[in-house]
This record gives C-alpha cells, structure tokens and sequence, in this order.
C-alpha cells in the first residue's frame, strides 16, 4: 500500500502528555477552545465512562477539522485527547490544533493510534514540525503496527 493510501486509512488518534507529565488539561478550558472555533460545537461531559481513554469523566466534543465533521473525547485522569475515525492529514492537523490552542508551552505532545493501542506500540512523541512532517510520522506509525498485510 502506497504511504498516500495509508494516510486515508482511518483509525483513532489519542494525544496526550509524556508519562508523568500534565498538561493541566480542564474540560471548561478545552470547551472554551472548542467553541471559539465554532459556537455550536456539540460537547458533552459524562461523569464516568469506559472506552479508550478509561476512568472518570469524559468529555466528548465535534470539531471540524478541513470541512470534515469529527468526534472526539478527552480524559482529565489519564489525561489525553482522542479522535475517532480519523485521517493522518486529519490527525496532523488536530495535532497542530493541540499545540496552539491546548498544550501549555514547552509541553511535550505524545500519540498513539488505535492500532498502535492494540500491537503495544507506546506513545510516540510528537515533534514541532509542520503538517506534512507529521502526517508523514503518522503514516510510519501505521505501517509499524502491522496491520497492512
């Protein structure tokens, strides 16, 4: 599979702080930001959950990404940010989207994918770089986990 294919392959996304770490992450703050980029953002908070981003609160949130409709959610214990359904072009963006709008200066911004998830890849950092680059990043990601045969 040529890498421009790979790249259209949708998985989930999960964004979050190098172990250990904090972003200081509030779902009022993350709102916030939602809202500026489109006031009638769907966004909503339940109070315990389960899924990907296990534990406590989650907030789940629409957010348009390149006239694309997206679905996200957020975890303040085991704190991160996950798209679902997501394009590396998409997810690059988001990514970028993260670094100016949500990360606190000089933080480090890690990923997963789903996949990776499941192949027990770990968290892999996201460097400063532009969209390209990083779509270029995810797409390796992809053809590590195996999944592509």
């Amino acid at each position: 599979m040529e890498a421009d294919q790979i790249a259209e392959l949708r998985t989930m996304y999960v964004f979050g702080p190098a172990e250990g770490e904090t972003w200081g992450l509030f779902f009022d703050v993350l709102e916030r930001k939602l809202r500026e980029r489109d006031p009638d953002e769907f966004i909503r908070v339940e109070e315990s959950g389960d899924g990907p981003l296990d534990g406590g609160a989650t907030m789940h949130f629409g957010i348009t990404l390149d006239d694309e409709d997206l679905e996200g959610m957020a975890k303040l214990d085991s704190e991160g940010v996950a798209l679902t359904d997501c394009t590396a072009p998409l997810a690059a963006e988001f990514a970028l989207w993260l670094r100016e709008n949500i990360i606190p200066d000089g933080a480090v911004l890690t990923f997963n994918t789903e996949w990776g998830l499941e192949e027990d890849l770990p968290d892999a950092l996201v460097p400063d770089a532009t969209q390209e680059q990083l779509v270029s990043l995810f797409v390796a990601h992809i053809e590590e986990t195996g999944g592509l045969d």
